[in-house]
This record gives C-alpha cells, sequence and structure tokens, in this order.
C-alpha cells in the first residue's frame, strides 16, 4: 500500500512540520517545491496564455505567488488577485509574496477583467487549502466560474473540506487540482472527487520516512495481488462457496452472487435452498452446485462442510424466517458475507446481528451496505456530519465486521480503524444486481483464504475494473460475470 496513503489535514500539517524538524527540509523550500510543481502542471498541460492566479492570505496563497512568478518568467502573461483584506504578513506565504514583483489587485476587481482581452484564459485557485475551517462565499465561486475558462486549484478546489470531502458553502470547480506527496480524503470522497476533476499529486521534497511517525490508517484502494493457481491445485483446495438461494420468484440476484464467487476464484459454488427455487436455479446454471435445503438441520449440515470456507447469505433472500438463517451462517460459516435482505432484515434490531457477529468473533463477517442500508442498520451514524470513512470506521468498529459501504466513493473499513476508498467504479455499476455481483467476488476471495479486510478490498476494486471492462455505454448486472477474471 506504500505510496497510496491518504494523510487528513492534520496529518499532512504533521508532515510537514516534520519534515522542517527531523529531516531539515526548509519550509520555505517546501513552499517553493509546492509552487513550482503547479507551475510545471500548467506548463506542460496548457499553451502559454493569460492567467489569474487568485491568492488568499495563507499559505495556500503562498504557493498561488510562487505559481505567478515563475510563470511569469516564462513570459506568460500573469495578473495576482488578493482574496483577502492584506498580503500575507508573516512566515513562508509573505516570503513568497515579497517575491513577486508584480501588480496585486484585489479580488473586487476580479469580474472586470472579463472584459475585452484582458479576460484571462486560466485561472489559478490559490485561496485556500485542504485544512479550510469557514464556508467559503458563494459570490466568489460563482465569479470563478462565470469566467467559463480552465481552473487549476492548488492543493484542493477552495471551498471543499479536504477531510470530508463536503463542501464548506460553495466552492470553486477545477478542471486539475494539484496536491503534494499524500493525496487526501477529500481528493477522492464525493463530492470532492469531481470538483477536484484530474488530480496530480507533486513530491516536493517531503521524505516518505515521515509516514513511520505519522502511521496513516487510511489509503486508497488498488489493485490487488492475484494469486496463481497451485499446479497442484484442485477445486476444494481453491475453496467452497456456499450461496443461500432466494425463493422461486427471486432466485436471480443469488445466482449473480454464485456466478460472480466462481469468476472470482473459488473452485466449487453451491446455491442451497428450498427445492423449488433450485428448479429455476437448475435452468440457468450448469457448473454451479444445487444442493436442497430447507430445514435448520439441512443448513448446517452443508455448512458445517470442512471444505466450506465462505458463505453469502441475503441477495434476493427474502425477509421471511431470514433472521434465524443469518444467526445459522454467522455460528456455522468459516466466512460470511451479508447482503442485501440480510441487512434489511434487522432494521429494527441491529444489535441483535451485531451481538451474533461478536459470538463469534473469530469468524471473518463482511457487510456491504449501500447509503439506504447503512441508515437503517446505523441510522445515528448516517446522519453525523462526519466524512463517509468515520461512518463506514464507527459501524466496523460496532458491528465488529467488515463495512463495505458502497457508492460511487465506496468505503472499506475494518474493525481495527483501517480504511480505504476506492475510485475507480465507473457511474454504470448503478444498476441493479451489481451489489449481488460484488458480494460474490468477495466471496471468492475469501475462499481462496484472503483475510476479510483483503478480500473486500480486493472485490470493490476488481468490481470496478471489471465495469471499466464492459465495453457497453450501459450495462446490466450479467455483463459483469464474463469479464471477471480476465
Amino acid at each position: 500500500m506504500a505510496g497510496h496513503e491518504i494523510l487528513t489535514p492534520r496529518e499532512m500539517y504533521e508532515a510537514d512540520a516534520l519534515a522542517s524538524g527531523r529531516f531539515n527540509v526548509q519550509s520555505a523550500k517546501l513552499m517553493e517545491n509546492a509552487g513550482r510543481a503547479v507551475a510545471e502542471v500548467i506548463l506542460a498541460r496548457f499553451a502559454k496564455c493569460r492567467v489569474a492566479v487568485i491568492c488568499g492570505p495563507g499559505n495556500n496563497g503562498g504557493d498561488g505567488f510562487v505559481v505567478a512568478r515563475l510563470l511569469a518568467a516564462k513570459k506568460w502573461s500573469v495578473v495576482v488577485y488578493l482574496a483577502a483584506d492584506h498580503l500575507p504578513r508573516a512566515g513562508d506565504a509573505a516570503v513568497m509574496a515579497k517575491r513577486w514583483k508584480g501588480a496585486v489587485k484585489p479580488f473586487g476587481d476580479f469580474g472586470m477583467a472579463f472584459v475585452g482581452k484582458s479576460k484571462p484564459q486560466l485561472i489559478v485557485d490559490a485561496i485556500f487549502g485542504a485544512g479550510l475551517n469557514a464556508d467559503f462565499p458563494a459570490l466568489w465561486a460563482e465569479a470563478i466560474a462565470a469566467a467559463h475558462v480552465p481552473v487549476v486549484a492548488v492543493d484542493v478546489p477552495s471551498g471543499l473540506d479536504g477531510l470530508t470531502g463536503h463542501v464548506r458553502g460553495a466552492s470553486v470547480k477545477a478542471d486539475v487540482t494539484v496536491t503534494f506527496f499524500r493525496k487526501k480524503p477529500g481528493h477522492v470522497l464525493e463530492p470532492g472527487r469531481r470538483l477536484c476533476g484530474d488530480v496530480v499529486v507533486a513530491h516536493i521534497g517531503i521524505p516518505a520516512a515521515v509516514l513511520d511517525q505519522i502511521k496513516p490508517k487510511l489509503w486508497e484502494n488498488d489493485a490487488p495481488a492475484i494469486r496463481p493457481i497451485a499446479i497442484e491445485a484442485h477445486k476444494f483446495s481453491r475453496g467452497a462457496v456456499i450461496v443461500w438461494s432466494g425463493p422461486e420468484l427471486q432466485t436471480g440476484a443469488s445466482r449473480l452472487a454464485a456466478l460472480a464467487a466462481a469468476r472470482g476464484g473459488a473452485g466449487v459454488v453451491s446455491l442451497i435452498g428450498p427445492p423449488d427455487a433450485l428448479r429455476i436455479q437448475a435452468a440457468h446454471v450448469t457448473s454451479i452446485i444445487l444442493k436442497p435445503a430447507e430445514s435448520h438441520s439441512e443448513i448446517l449440515a452443508l455448512l458445517d462442510d470442512e471444505r466450506v470456507r465462505a458463505a453469502i447469505v441475503g441477495p434476493g433472500a427474502g425477509l421471511s424466517g431470514l433472521e434465524e438463517k443469518v444467526f445459522a451462517f454467522l455460528a456455522h460459516a468459516k466466512a460470511v458475507v451479508l447482503d442485501a435482505d440480510a441487512l434489511t432484515a434487522f432494521t429494527d434490531n441491529p444489535d441483535e446481528l451485531f451481538a451474533a457477529i461478536a459470538e463469534h468473533h473469530a469468524r471473518p463477517v463482511v457487510m456491504t451496505p449501500h447509503e439506504g442500508e447503512f441508515a437503517r442498520l446505523f441510522n445515528d451514524l448516517a446522519v453525523l456530519d462526519e466524512s463517509k470513512v468515520e461512518k463506514a470506521r464507527a459501524a466496523a468498529a460496532r458491528s465488529g465486521s467488515v463495512i463495505v459501504f458502497k457508492g460511487p466513493d465506496t468505503v472499506i473499513a475494518a474493525p481495527d480503524g483501517r480504511a480505504k476508498i476506492n475510485s475507480n467504479a465507473p457511474a454504470k455499476l448503478a444498476t441493479a444486481g451489481s451489489g449481488d455481483v460484488l458480494a460474490g467476488i468477495i466471496a471468492g476471495q475469501l475462499a481462496q483464504g484472503v483475510a476479510a479486510f483483503e478480500a473486500a478490498c480486493a472485490g470493490v476494486w476488481l468490481h470496478g475494473a471489471v465495469a471499466q471492462a464492459v465495453s457497453r455505454r450501459m450495462l446490466i448486472a450479467e455483463d459483469l460475470i464474463n469479464q471477471i477474471g480476465r
């Protein structure tokens, strides 16, 4: 996970301090390097043009003054606008402001620049950075948007909370955001990801060794290492998965999960359930084994098979009698993925579910709620003004399970506080059945002996990659199955 760490604004301040203190990297040098990195991105991506650099009163503004100076040195036409009552008066930002020899205009004059040949062709937003602690004025965001030109943001678009990805008041929308050393949560959580545009991470001289002190517990999800199949492998050594079938007229979701588990690496996958449901399943599957099981004892006998390493319950399961089946799966399966109806079944009594997980705490459990299911299980957490990461972490700690909090910015969180934010999922995954496929991929990873947090992270990333590989502009869940494992 090296290089994929995500730092909170507070952790980034600590990284700056450690670089200056323990590693003797001058803070002014870091600011100069930051501004230079932004200027280099501009020089590489844009033709020479008129640039408006809008600087705030703090270090973000100091970076902006560096950008202005370096672009002007390349003979670009640069105008600096000050979004503050005064120039930076102290610290490195004041030093960089003094090095700028051009004019500085008040931000109130910015709209006047739209007339004739003085209109900027590119805007650099260096007003506020990731540690914003007040609302950003809507009039300022509107003035920048009204220029209808590309925007390059320094660190984060002004108005974006770097910790939560939420908008504080209003926000600039950037085409490119240049941040430093490591991304922050706001770069990958929605709506921040959309507001940032293309995010470039620039290395400005902060040694990676500072992370040994900071010990971050948040990463951007990345491609998993796929285990090769051993030459001596057989179907049971690759792991068996059991999937509880939905009732007769609701078999599709469990079938998608079973097929995804098989494509995801499990050696044997069985759909279990009432005979009338399995007759429907039989018309659609060949390599998936069908095992009738209606009574409690029949279900336990299948779950207790030593060769079964993972089980899925919930997709299309229906709510009738489901709580008892979930309890049976939690008590007897070696690892469990709870999805869809298995989560909804506990809307009125989530603590009973969490107690059942705690009773068998050695058995890995992965829960995969979308926003609505999350709110039903963790209604007090859902309404908190916290980041999606903190909500998922709190849910994981409370439930004792790995939480896959689904969405365009899916967060995977473990009870010990580790978390990853996924960023490779295309919007076309927003279709019925795609979550069932995700549950199956995760179970396929669990069946191969992958630990629960890692299996969930791998499943989420592979799910996004599979959707990207589907060439259709719009997809249905069935399109995902044959792409898995390619």
